[in-house]
């Protein structure tokens, strides 16, 4: 119980100074993780995702809810009592990495007014500079690894990436959070300069993005198939 208490008012102290994610008591912040990653989640997988009790989960969610952090709706699964399906609150996005800013989109936007393409260039040179770097992370590392990097290199970007390899031999990336989604919802520019990085920083792979933020999925998913190589024809003998 003291230390409930103690994780109440740490939280209430935070969130009277604007908290950031970090700020957040280590449960409460891999919670609001795990909402993040699922979308919507109930209070029994939030327990097996956090390592916590269904009650202690409880009591951490209504003092997020109280903070408002977190949002839920009821769904009623056959009979007996509905359940709760918990999810992020508009005010948790926040808490998230968003490299972005409100003056990003006005200079950028007096750019598009005086020279379209020099807006253009701009991206270019964005995506560029981010494949030169990805690359020489990549070198020398067999395919899973270069996967492994690439996630990891989005993640540190802030779009809270993770990869995951399938039975098929082909992989997966999934990206919860959008480091640059203000900007991408005004120039969809900014999209199409995503899935050009990963085809250009992963060369021998085929790359296609199967969900996405911006058609209203709550992550960005990209699945990664490697190229088989080419077999060498034998000189036909005569």
């Amino acid at each position: 119980m003291a230390a409930v208490m103690a994780d109440r008012k740490a939280v209430a102290a935070s969130s009277e100074v604007s908290p950031t994610l970090g700020s957040l008591p280590a449960t409460r912040r891999q919670i609001l993780v795990a909402l993040k990653k699922r979308g919507e989640a109930n209070v029994e997988q939030l327990a097996s995702a956090v390592g916590v009790t269904v009650s202690g989960v409880r009591q951490h969610l209504a003092g997020l809810a109280a903070a408002g952090l977190v949002a839920h709706r009821s769904v009623r699964e056959g009979p007996g009592r509905p359940r709760h399906l918990y999810r992020l609150s508009t005010g948790a996005e926040a808490l998230f990495p968003k490299f972005y800013s409100e003056l990003t989109n006005e200079l950028l936007s007096y750019v598009e007014d005086e020279e379209p393409e020099v807006l253009e260039r701009i991206f270019e040179r964005r995506r560029r500079r981010r494949v030169e770097g990805a690359l020489a992370r990549l070198a020398g590392r067999p395919f899973p690894d270069k996967v492994a990097e690439m996630a990891r290199i989005l993640d540190e970007d802030g779009y809270l990436a993770e990869f995951e390899a399938l039975p098929d031999g082909s992989f997966r990336i999934t990206e919860h959070n959008c480091a640059i989604l203000g900007i991408a919802r005004r120039w969809g520019l900014a999209c199409s300069t995503e899935i050009d990085f990963l085809r250009e920083a992963l060369p021998e792979a085929s790359v296609e993005r199967v969900a996405h933020m911006m058609a209203g999925a709550h992550v960005c998913r990209y699945e990664i198939q490697p190229r088989r190589p080419t077999q060498k024809r034998e000189p036909a003998s005569f």
